[in-house]
């Protein structure tokens, strides 16, 4: 296992390197990436030697499944048949025939009682969650079968499971930027995406084409967010726009944020932070504030009101990567592991009040220039930090428990997000180059299936939201920027994704031991022949503060 994660170590470095804000590149480090295809060959035939024949069970594709099925079926037709002869039924009384139907109206009266009190206990959980934004435990009422209530269950996630597995997508690629795309986020029918290239380009996703291109920055775009309309009105009145007007928040690498107005593509405000911008969110509690996290570890608050700097705090030792708002609280992740809870005071004076902060020891997102993304659900978050698992921490407690989303320790988890119930992790295969989205039912996180297709690029970034008729709409960003439009299963138009299962993804959530996959990235025992790495690595990361490993938000 000691030359596979030595391997892992110099491919995950490779890729944060080509993914990186800033662009130049060392001669020592070109030639780092020249050596990516030798190395990824090496580490496919040892992961292969170590796995043996049992690489490849548990994965389903379409056309597996077809073909063993039509296996199923002709040696089905070849056995004898076992069936039972038939025997004379014999005539029951009246007076009995009566009786057993009033047994079995009473049954299916209970039974239909039993399933209205199971959708009321959902519905309660539901409302916990979006609306006190803590999830709390409700026992059993008195006398409820919960044998029942969990075969309840069962039959809703295998229902669910198999309607995934045949799901079938139409993928559209958005062409126009000339560099990564580093954040993507969704307005009504429109796509807004952020690139290293400075630019932010505004789509119209039915058409699949570029609306406006918003020019201004000087710096690499990291972050994006979208206020909700009705905070949208107040700016709009202040600044004499139509009611309907809709804005954008952008962070950049230059220092600043900018507020466009997305009907015109104007910048009508400006903020200058004086610190590289890495993520940022909108808190729609009171006024309004813009919560900014900076490469330094410095968290900002500033009123959407009077766009004044309310609050800095220096909340983090290094980059700020993400940064997430659930009702009045905001969640902050940085480059060195830790995860920090705040609360929303909807004070002009201090909004920002520290609940909880967990350091990596803790948090177990170990590692050099790990980048946290976030997505809170109640007293979880969820975490990708660039490993094969999903973090999730129970924020008030500091429990963590691990969710698997790559079959090996090869995997890299860059971003993960929540739609209703379901739970979408990106997933990207050092060893093959190969990404995905695998897809986890909420909020008992058991996993549903795997959605690929040919030469998909790493997925950096992620957006989604529901057309009127209940399908997905997805937008993944990266190397490409990405449309995935959900299509009607039963129709015969035919999809361009592919969806599988791996059975090693269906084990339960476990309690965190710290694995492996932690641990590479300390494993600087390198042979003689990888010093020039290393030094080339700690002379780039001595020149760059910090922010610049934490290449994406």
């Amino acid at each position: 296992m000691g030359e596979v994660r030595k391997l892992q170590k110099k491919l995950r470095q490779i890729e944060n390197l080509e993914i990186r804000i800033y662009h130049s590149l060392t001669p020592e480090e070109k030639v780092k990436i020249s050596r990516k295809a030798e190395l990824r060959t090496r580490l496919a035939e040892l992961l292969l030697q170590l796995s043996g024949p049992q690489q490849t069970p548990g994965i389903v594709g379409e056309g597996k499944q077809e073909k063993m099925k039509r296996q199923v079926e002709a040696s089905s037709e070849a056995l004898p048949s076992h069936s039972p002869s038939a025997t004379k039924i014999p005539r029951i009384p009246k007076g009995e025939t009566q009786r057993a139907g009033q047994q079995e109206k009473t049954v299916s009266q209970k039974e239909a009682l039993t399933r209205k009190e199971i959708g009321r206990m959902k519905g309660m959980e539901r409302q916990r969650e979006t609306g006190s934004g803590v999830m709390q435990s409700e026992p059993v009422p008195a006398g409820m079968n919960t044998s029942l209530v969990e075969d309840q269950e069962d039959a809703e996630f295998s229902s669910l499971k198999a309607s995934w597995e045949k799901a079938k997508f139409r993928l559209r690629l958005l062409e126009g930027h000339s560099d990564i795309i580093t954040c993507v986020v969704a307005v009504d029918n429109l796509v807004i995406s952020g690139s290293r290239d400075t630019t932010i380009k505004v789509w119209l996703v039915p058409t699949a084409t570029e609306q406006r291109n918003l020019g201004g920055h000087t710096g690499g775009v990291t972050c994006l967010a979208a206020p909700p309309p009705e905070y949208c009105r107040r700016l709009a009145c202040d600044l004499s726009l139509g009611e309907k007007e809709r804005f954008i928040l952008s962070g950049s690498t230059d220092c600043c944020v900018r507020i466009w107005a997305l009907s015109t593509g104007q910048c009508v405000k400006s903020i200058y932070t004086f610190n590289a911008v890495t993520a940022l969110c909108f808190v729609p509690e009171g006024h309004g504030y813009i919560i900014i996290g900076s490469d330094g570890g410095k968290v900002q608050a500033w009123s959407w009101q009077t766009m004044e700097n309310c609050q800095s705090i220096n909340a983090h030792d290094e980059a700020i990567t993400s940064i997430q708002s659930q009702g009045p609280l905001v969640f902050s992740g940085s480059a060195e592991g830790g995860l920090s809870v705040w609360e929303g005071l909807c004070s002009d004076r201090q909004p920002l009040r520290l609940l909880h902060r967990w350091d990596a020891e803790v948090t177990g997102c170990r590692g050099q220039g790990a980048r946290l993304t976030l997505s809170p659900r109640g007293d979880r978050v969820f975490v990708a930090y660039g490993r094969a698992s999903v973090r999730i921490i129970n924020w008030r407690t500091g429990t963590v428990s691990r969710l698997a989303n790559h079959s090996s320790v090869a995997g890299l988890t860059d971003c993960v997000h929540q739609i209703g119930g379901l739970l979408i992790g990106s997933c990207y295969d050092l060893a093959n180059g190969e990404s995905s989205l695998n897809l986890f039912s909420l909020p008992q996180c058991r996993y549903l299936a795997s959605l690929t297709c040919m030469d998909a690029p790493r997925i950096l970034c992620f957006a989604a939201w529901l057309t009127g008729s209940g399908g997905h709409r997805w937008v993944t960003g990266g190397r490409d920027l990405m449309v995935w439009e959900q299509l009607p299963s039963s129709g015969k138009q035919r999809g361009d994704v592919t969806a599988k299962r791996d059975s090693r993804l269906d084990a339960t959530l476990t309690e965190t031991e710290w694995e492996d996959e932690d641990s590479d990235d300390y494993d600087d025992d390198d042979e003689g022949g990888d010093e020039e790495d290393h030094t080339s690595q700690n002379a780039a990361e001595s020149s760059l503060s910090s922010w610049l490993r934490c290449s994406l938000q």
